[in-house]
């Protein structure tokens, strides 16, 4: 009998033994486990925020190129409708030259001249406009293509003063397109 108790003891050690095993495999795989699902849900956090940011990130630049896109499209506007209201002024002014109120300013236009460059001056003018000169102390020039006005110099060419309607318009451009501008925004 006394080795059945040995060996029952035997038994009973590897029983518990096993048993201990068994308990510590439970507790390291229960650690592994949650370990694991710690680690997880850290990973998907931290893709699942740097996702939520790359995609805010595309969606303001999204937004940008969309409002950039938008500016063009209405500062494209903006210079069409600018060269349109330009066509439209220099038609307007091909319909005041034929007013008798533009040879009365052609002859403002000569009273400034005389003011500027002297009594002594040589117009440069549309030949349609010559007849307005005949009669007066000024010299003709030669004839030139413009909507309309007149370029003055004095008699030895050394100073000139540029009246046509191309140049007052382009040297009032800005403050055309401004006054446009105020308008139409």
């Amino acid at each position: 009998m006394s080795i059945d108790i040995f060996l029952d003891e035997i038994e009973n050690r590897k029983k518990k033994e096993i048993s201990d095993l068994d308990k510590e495999l439970d507790d390291k795989k229960s650690a592994a486990g949650i370990k694991k699902n710690t680690a997880i849900k850290e990973l998907q956090e931290h893709y699942s925020k740097e996702a939520k940011i790359k995609s805010e990130k595309e969606a303001s630049r999204i937004v940008e190129a969309g409002k950039l896109e938008a500016k063009k499209i209405l500062f494209d506007a903006i210079n069409k409708n600018l060269d349109s209201t330009f066509d439209k002024i220099k038609q307007e002014l091909g319909n005041y030259v034929k007013t008798s109120e533009y040879k009365k300013k052609l002859q403002k236009m000569v009273e400034t001249a005389k003011n500027i460059l002297g009594d002594n001056l040589v117009i440069h003018c549309r030949d349609e406009d010559k007849a307005v000169f005949s009669g007066q102390d000024i010299t003709i020039g030669s004839s030139i293509q413009i909507l309309g006005g007149l370029i003055a110099e004095n008699n030895d060419g050394t100073k000139e003063l540029d009246l046509t309607f191309e140049e007052l318009l382009r040297t009032h451009e800005d403050e055309i397109k401004t006054t446009i501008l105020e308008k139409i925004l």
